[in-house]
């Protein structure tokens, strides 16, 4: 199929949006591989869990809805905790005065941004996902794909419910219609398949096998960055390409214009938009990364 078709096509593969399993499968957390495929030493050592993206998305992953972590936009770095009640009983002009406070503080430019996230433990239901994780690598490796990808997407993409997202995605790995037809799936008025554990599981692995990995790499050869399949980094960017599109992905390493790979070329990735590589996509690869510190610390 010719290139410029599959730049098009995959331009929004997948939402970030939540979904749940038919049934759950009581195990234990300890029983489970998620270690082996995580690299626990290769996170601490080059330092990803110092980074302050993740370090925000594990507090919001882990705090109630009804309070909020007031953040610089474009570093994720936390300035205080609140009530979201109490936020939101403050005037326009309290709250305009509190940014520019902040953005005077830390010697920022009047347009910078100031988020007020809420929390999400209500979304990430990460005792639901858990049993599942087991089922879900293994799928991944029966089909040759790292069993890495099966996990992240499990994590962030599918926390415990099932509900079909604004533009369409469905089922525990979130998939397109139309993309998961390409990939083998029944998608009908009467048969989703994407609503099968298995089925779902297939149609992910392999639209990261056919797709996403190579994508990724031609994205990466067409400007000379080296790269192995197992660094961290480069699961990363071939996540990006699974939530985002090759064609956006590709937008934005354009616009970046990286010399080398590795944490430096996805911390640009989090900090610079192009085409539909937006907020949410910038966001994907955090809160995947947030994600994999949260399973060590259980």
């Amino acid at each position: 199929m010719h290139i410029c078709f599959f730049l098009f096509f995959f331009s929004n593969l997948t939402s970030l949006q939540p979904s749940e399993y038919n049934e759950v499968v009581e195990e234990p957390l300890e029983t489970l591989n998620i270690r082996q495929v995580i690299n626990e030493k290769a996170l601490v050592s080059e330092g990803w869990d110092k980074l302050a993206q993740p370090i925000f998305w594990k507090q919001i992953m882990m705090l109630s809805p009804d309070s909020c972590l007031i953040n610089i936009a474009k570093s994720r770095l936390i300035i205080a905790k609140v009530s979201k009640k109490d936020w939101n009983a403050q005037s326009n002009l309290e709250i305009d005065k509190y940014r520019d406070s902040v953005r005077s503080v830390h010697s920022l430019s009047s347009d910078a941004r100031i988020f007020v996230t809420t929390g999400k433990n209500d979304f990430y239901k990460f005792d639901l996902v858990f049993p599942t994780l087991q089922q879900g690598m293994e799928a991944f490796e029966q089909n040759g794909v790292d069993p890495w990808y099966a996990q992240a997407i499990l994590l962030i993409e599918s926390p415990g419910q099932l509900k079909k997202s604004k533009v369409g995605a469905y089922g525990p790995f979130q998939l397109m219609p139309s993309v998961a037809r390409m990939q083998g799936l029944k998608v009908g008025r009467y048969l989703d398949e994407r609503e099968d554990f298995e089925r779902s599981a297939y149609g992910s692995s392999r639209l990261i096998k056919t797709i996403c990995i190579p994508e990724a790499q031609r994205i990466l050869k067409a400007i000379g960055i080296e790269y192995k399949e197992d660094d961290i980094w480069f699961r990363l960017f071939v996540l990006h390409v699974y939530h985002a599109g090759s064609g956006n992905v590709a937008a934005v390493i354009n616009k970046i214009k990286p010399t080398e790979g590795g944490q430096c070329l996805i911390q640009a990735m989090w900090q610079n938009k192009a085409a539909k590589f937006g907020n949410n996509s910038q966001n994907y690869s955090q809160i995947a990364m947030a994600s994999q510190l949260i399973v060590l610390e259980r």
